[in-house]
């Protein structure tokens, strides 16, 4: 009587589907089908009508000053949200996943406010704060500020909008982490600078990436909240946004939608290095977990090479 081991191959081949072929086709054609309604063919008929009267009418559309005020606006609006949320983010992601305190599922919540509500919701309140009959507007009279109808308004706005996506993207990527690596680095005498830029920082860089793309494409879009503290004063308040919306109502088709497949030109540009980052952090877990079977101690038990002991009876 002897004893033998059967290792199971690490890549066994998936089972195939037991589901009908014409249902398999059924739930593509109508996968395809949701995805060209609502995806595809708005995308084609921008295009089509920002190019309808010919190439140079279509650039002809941003010689406008004010449309070249809104594209600077939206960049400066987008830079000033993308750079204070990636500081919120890192630092609330920091607090929640490396410290215990009260408030903390409090300070979760908060992340999750803009969520919860309407755009145009958040704009009204930032005008009851602000505006000049607002709870801070005679302070800010008197001191010669102004936030509504101006461009710290829309700046502020933008960012209470944004602020969850970096920090939901880095609170999970922490958390998987852990904080042995710190507390070794605190224990062989590192500071927290030192701990947070050789340790922290490179561990979430690409979690870290993926937030900023998310909040820029968000921030690009916004309408809703925006609208309502920018008061539409073409050349001084207008995003990108609210100069299509006043050139569509003024009948201006093809100005508008030039300026909406520039807007739709950036989101595509976002999409597609958003899509890099994803492929690029799944291929380093990949060979992360490769790495990691590999040094495997030999006849070690693993969730790809389950040992099947079992008797051979001669």
């Amino acid at each position: 009587m002897r004893e033998t081991v059967t290792i199971a191959r690490p890549h066994a081949k998936p089972r195939a589907l037991t589901e009908p072929r014409w249902v398999r086709y059924t739930l593509t054609a109508l996968a395809l089908g949701f995805l060209a309604l609502f995806l595809l063919i708005p995308l084609v008929a921008v295009f089509w009508e920002a190019l309808s009267k010919g190439f140079g009418t279509y650039l002809a559309s941003f010689h406008d000053v004010y449309a070249w005020h809104a594209i600077k606006l939206t960049l400066i609006v987008v830079a000033a949200s993308v750079i204070c949320n990636g500081v919120f983010g890192i630092t609330a992601a920091w607090a929640i996943t490396k410290f215990s305190f009260r408030g903390k599922s409090l300070l979760l919540t908060l992340i999750d406010l803009p969520f919860a509500v309407s755009p145009v919701i958040a704009g009204l309140i930032f005008v009851l704060l602000f505006g000049l009959q607002g709870v801070f507007g005679p302070w800010l009279r008197d001191h010669d500020l102004k936030m509504i109808f101006a461009v710290p308004g829309i700046v502020l706005a933008t960012m209470f909008i944004t602020f969850p996506f970096v920090a939901r993207e880095l609170i999970p990527v922490m958390q998987s982490q852990g904080t042995e690596e710190e507390e070794a680095a605190r224990v062989l005498g590192a500071g927290g600078w030192r701990i947070f830029w050789r340790i922290t920082l490179p561990n979430i860089k690409w979690g870290l990436l993926y937030g900023l793309i998310l909040c820029s494409a968000r921030a690009m879009g916004e309408f809703g909240a925006v609208s309502v503290v920018s008061g539409h004063i073409s050349g001084r308040t207008n995003t990108l946004p609210l100069h299509i919306e006043i050139l569509y109502n003024e009948y201006q088709f093809v100005s508008a939608f030039a300026c909406a497949s520039l807007l739709t030109l950036l989101a595509l540009v976002t999409l597609v290095v958003k899509s890099l980052v994803e492929w690029h952090t799944h291929r380093i877990e990949a060979l992360a977990e490769a790495e990691a079977f590999e040094d495997r101690p030999e006849g070690a038990d693993s969730p790809h090479q389950p040992l099947h002991p079992h008797r051979d009876h001669p």
